[in-house]
């Protein structure tokens, strides 16, 4: 008899999803490989199960990507709750991988702390801090299959996970997928400051501003002006998000 999921395993699996590209959703995965054991599952089992997380996903449903036809209620409430909470729950994520692991958050994040406070609620706070952005970065990166959206830079060291929403303007969705571009180092910066944005239907525009101050941009910027982003393989950007970076951030 099979033994069921448990939460943490629902969890920790999810976890997973969020940080492997899709098309890498297969038994012979290193990541998937090594978490099998760490939850007492098979290799197999794993992959079936982010496949069906994949099936709640609508990024895939929007291509006409199912994922799993069949699945558990409980990976639908699993999926729920984190779309709810991305701020919490993904540090949740990370402290209960890291528990299975035998090992500090810190490290199964790969956070740096060697300039962090020894103890305290301040080290306690810029800890989760950073594990929650190194996990939005692995899921943007991951969502965009490790690729600019913008250019296909596929460096893995020039590339960002921007927000779309600034991280001081709206806290609540600071760690949610669908506010985050992979760009590289360049247009995050110029995406930043209001010098290129996204449309509704994901082209790049560039500010006049820029056109305007800089001549030698052809190459970086005009050569990319209305052709199409490329798209994540999940978590699509937020319309409302971008409608929002367009008429409070962008110079026009």
């Amino acid at each position: 008899m099979r033994k069921s999921w448990t939460s943490e395993e629902l969890i920790v699996a999810f976890n997973l999803y969020c940080k492997i590209p899709f098309t890498k959703i297969n038994s012979s995965n290193k990541a998937i490989k090594e978490l099998a054991p760490i939850i007492g599952r098979s290799s197999s089992a794993v992959a079936l199960k982010l496949a069906n997380y994949a099936r709640l996903d609508p990024a895939l449903q929007k291509r006409n990507i199912a994922g799993m036809r069949h699945g558990s209620k409980e990976e639908a409430a699993i999926w729920n709750e984190f779309n709810g909470n991305w701020e919490e729950l993904a540090f949740q994520s990370e402290l209960i991988l890291a528990k299975l692991k035998k090992e500090r958050v810190e490290d199964t994040s790969g956070i740096r702390t060697d300039n962090l406070p020894v103890e305290g609620r301040d080290r306690d706070t810029l800890v989760k801090v950073r594990v929650n952005q190194s996990f939005f970065r692995k899921m943007i990166l991951a969502s965009y299959d490790n690729h600019c959206c913008i250019t296909g830079i596929a460096i893995p060291d020039l590339l960002v996970a921007s927000h779309i929403l600034p991280w001081s303007v709206d806290k609540k969705n600071r760690m949610n997928p669908c506010n985050g571009l992979c760009l590289n180092a360049l247009h995050d910066k110029a995406f930043d400051s209001g010098l290129i944005t996204i449309t509704n239907d994901y082209r790049l525009k560039i500010s006049n501003v820029l056109k305007k101050k800089y001549s030698v941009i052809d190459n970086y910027f005009v050569s990319y002006e209305n052709k199409p982003i490329k798209l994540p393989q999940r978590f699509l950007p937020s319309i409302e998000f971008i409608r929002y970076h367009n008429k409070n951030i962008f110079l026009g």
